[in-house]
């Protein structure tokens, strides 16, 4: 039992380090703790997550590659269409929109330039910018979870496949997408009449009393004065291309070929294949530089979560299987009676991991080591996400920093912030949705 304590507290502390020293620091710390783990304990290493950090690469470089033609732009200014068309209803629509825009490109960074265009539909419709700016910031996130070329999903698939269970990426987003859409409602129809009108709120109307603060409300922010190119809409439609022809193999597996043990190719390998493939067509369509895809902030984040999964999962996976005996001696009863625990466990870890491939990476193998069954760690995926509870991540400060009002904010008690209960409401409903949702699909 000692033993196991000690070994408990050296991943813990490679963790919480990693976590302080953000970014690619998880992974290298990680695979430090591996090193600790074999030669200091004896430990056998367990196999490095190869296929899910692939997965991860060739979604990475397409999203990317998407990113510089001119795609990602193009997806947001269809969306600002959509909001100015409807700006009475920003509330629902801005976060709607932000989760499907993460579903469509597998990640929340392209949030961003939609914010600002949210805060001035909400400014110029005489609606608090707080209601849609931080339910749009959270359910930029929760999208993750239900994308089919994310890196939580991918993981999900690769750990699914390594575990034996026959999980299908159809299977994922049958839970996941519902799940978040549901999430997204409700937290948004609770954000619908939350804190003060402007001209109510007293605190809004002193600062308009300041010259300076009314100037800076007169800025118009939009995209579209901005010309998009026919190639940007072309990537755009080779990128969906891309997921389309994944969803269609996941569909039908009989239209792939058989590998040497007469067995169709495994979806893991296909979402590699077929990612790099429409990558090089939006790469030759749109006459997008290879360097510039490297240097774009898609792939940064993106190689960032290849490595940090890399180190981490590899040593949370070698510790688990370690010590996997005094886990479902000890704690396995107590999560099979209450498997909700193991989902608080999977938020705690979110909050400050903040990643939710990351923070899979980390909870399913253990969640497989306690004996749960792969379609309950999936009806628990949307717990994954817990990014909000600081108020700490690039999409939360961008959009207190986005909100020209100042009403978008982190409080005086630091926890008491815009996005807390948005973000409580929506993982919670959408956790106990896709629960439910995975009792039927699987």
């Amino acid at each position: 039992m000692m033993m196991f304590w000690i070994q408990f507290v050296l991943v813990l502390g490679a963790v919480l380090i990693g976590i302080r020293r953000g970014g690619v620091a998880l992974g290298l710390i990680g695979g430090l703790g591996v090193s600790l783990l074999v030669l200091g304990f004896r430990s056998s290493p367990s196999e490095p997550p190869i296929a899910v950090m692939l997965i991860i690469l060739a979604v990475v470089t397409a999203s990317a590659t998407l990113q510089v033609a001119g795609g990602l732009d193009y997806l947001v200014q269809l969306t600002e269409k959509l909001l100015r068309a409807h700006p009475k209803y920003v509330t629902i629509l801005a976060p709607l929109s932000t989760f499907f825009l993460t579903v469509c490109v597998g990640t929340g960074h392209a949030v961003y330039a939609l914010l600002p265009v949210i805060a001035d539909v909400a400014i110029k419709t005489g609606i608090r910018p707080e209601r849609p700016m931080a339910i749009s910031s959270v359910a930029s996130q929760m999208g993750i979870t239900a994308s089919p070329v994310a890196a939580a999903v991918t993981f999900f698939l690769g750990f699914a496949s390594k575990s034996g269970y026959p999980v299908t990426l159809i299977d994922i987003i049958s839970v996941t997408m519902p799940a978040g859409v549901i999430g997204v409602l409700v937290a948004a129809a609770w954000s619908f009449n939350r804190g003060k009108d402007l001209d109510k709120d007293a605190e809004y109307q002193e600062r308009l009393k300041d010259a300076e603060f009314r100037k800076a409300l007169d800025v118009d922010v939009t995209t579209l004065d901005k010309k998009i190119s026919t190639t940007a809409k072309v990537s755009v439609a080779l990128f969906f291309a891309g997921v389309a022809t994944i969803i269609l193999f996941a569909v039908f597996p009989d239209l792939l070929p058989l590998n040497g043990e007469k067995k169709p190719v495994p979806m893991t390998t296909v979402v590699q294949f077929i990612m790099l493939a429409y990558g090089a067509f939006i790469m030759f369509a749109a006459d997008v530089k290879a360097k510039d895809i490297a240097h774009s902030s898609v792939f940064t984040a993106g190689m960032i979560a290849v490595v940090s999964i890399f180190g981490i999962a590899w040593m949370s996976d070698t510790f688990i299987s370690a010590n996997k005996k005094f886990l479902v001696d000890n704690i396995g009863v107590m999560v099979k009676m209450a498997p909700w625990t193991f989902a608080i466990a999977t938020f705690c870890i979110s909050a400050f991991v903040k990643s939710q491939a990351a923070t899979l990476a980390i909870t399913l193998p253990l969640g497989l080591a306690l004996g749960l069954p792969v379609p309950l760690l999936l009806g628990l995926m949307p717990a994954s996400y817990a990014h909000f509870f600081f108020a700490f991540y690039p999409s939360d400060l961008a959009a207190i920093n986005f909100d020209r009002t100042g009403t978008t904010r982190i409080g005086k008690y630091l926890l008491n912030h815009s996005f807390m209960i948005p973000g409580l409401i929506g993982v919670s409903v959408s956790t106990l949705a896709a629960y439910g949702i995975s009792q039927f699909v699987l």
